[in-house]
């Protein structure tokens, strides 16, 4: 995007939950389609019940455990990939889960990966609807955030408001206060904060 930066390792190292409510306000970019990141989920790597390196290193989680500023992408329910953001330090595997955007450019290639959709602000107002309307899928796990076509950067633009709820649709750890949006936002998948 014109003006904006790319995110730098440095902002990846650190721990997920930080990360996590920084991202909030940030642009994800994938070649000429790009969206507000709006909603995030930490997952605090082998202490989170929820997360996927809670039993350790695995060929599938890999990547959790390397360089922070990485992508990690995976299936879910056999249909929908899930874009994650590897933070902190080498060796300690936390994440975090983009769970929606508000699109910005590249709209009509979104409408076209989704044509059911009418709402600009529903083209990715999910973590598996994200990845479809940005054309991110498993090739993408392990590409490097900070160069290349697919990267997040940074604009000057901060959310009025930003709320906190617990992470959607886990069974393990699910009362945990790790999930950030911007209040207010209609492309949030849902509004549901710990104060509701």
């Amino acid at each position: 995007m014109a003006g904006a930066v790319i995110l730098p390792r440095s902002f990846y190292a650190r721990p997920a939950e930080t990360v996590a409510r920084d991202l909030l306000g940030k642009i994800l970019v994938h070649g000429p389609a790009a969206g507000r990141i709006v909603e995030v989920e930490a997952y605090l790597g082998e202490s989170d019940p929820a997360a996927h390196a809670f039993r350790g290193l695995t060929p599938r989680t890999r990547v959790l455990y390397g360089d922070p500023g990485h992508a990690y992408v995976y299936l879910i329910y056999g249909m929908y990939e899930c874009l994650n953001l590897v933070a902190e330090p080498p060796g300690s595997p936390g994440c975090v889960l983009i769970r929606a955007l508000e699109p910005l450019a590249g709209i009509a290639a979104m409408r076209k990966r989704r044509p059911q959709v009418h709402a600009v602000h529903q083209l990715a107002s999910g973590p598996g609807k994200l990845t479809r309307a940005m054309a991110i899928t498993r090739r993408h796990n392990g590409a490097d955030l900070t160069a290349g076509l697919l990267r997040v950067e940074a604009d000057g633009w901060c959310p009025p408001a930003t709320a906190v709820s617990p992470r959607i649709g886990i069974r393990s750890a699910a009362d945990w206060p790790l999930r950030f949006y911007v209040e207010g936002n209609p492309a949030v998948s849902r509004s549901r904060s710990v104060s509701d």
